[in-house]
């Protein structure tokens, strides 16, 4: 019984960590995809502001800081983040840069767009249109 249950938290442990890991390296990603030197002279950002930026990019450099911030709540870097993004730029500045870097979609969904896109799955779009066009011709045929 020892053993079942110290299997159970080692799995519990490794597949939460490894969540964990995936949503700092979309963090990560998120600071590092982007020209911030380009963004502060394309939206004439002023020099405070740019150091704002700049402070905020180097808020996590490492994966242990960000965890004993986001450890609970992962997801709530993204919403931090873009929130903390908004209110240095300005509003009218963040949506020119939301538009310009992310085709005006929210970053949020931009980043956790990747987590459905799991490729162990891809397999299985083929089999799921092949069976609903196969049901839908059996359907019309009687």
């Amino acid at each position: 019984m020892k053993k079942i249950l110290i299997t159970a938290l080692f799995i519990g442990t490794f597949s939460l960590g490894y969540a964990q890991s995936d949503y700092y390296n979309d963090y990560r990603r998120s600071v590092t995809d982007v020209n911030w030197q380009t963004v502060v002279s394309d939206l004439l950002l002023s020099s405070t502001q740019a150091n704002q930026l700049t402070a905020l990019n180097n808020r996590y450099s490492d994966y242990n800081g960000w965890n004993r911030v986001y450890a609970n709540n992962p997801d709530r870097w993204s919403t931090d983040r873009y929130s903390e993004l908004e209110r240095i730029m300005g509003r009218d500045k963040y949506v020119k840069f939301k538009t310009k870097y992310y085709k005006g979609q929210n970053p949020v969904a931009v980043y956790n767009r990747n987590k459905n896109n799991d490729k162990r799955y891809k397999h299985m779009d083929k089999k799921a249109k092949s069976y609903k066009s196969h049901n839908g011709k059996a359907h019309k045929n009687k």
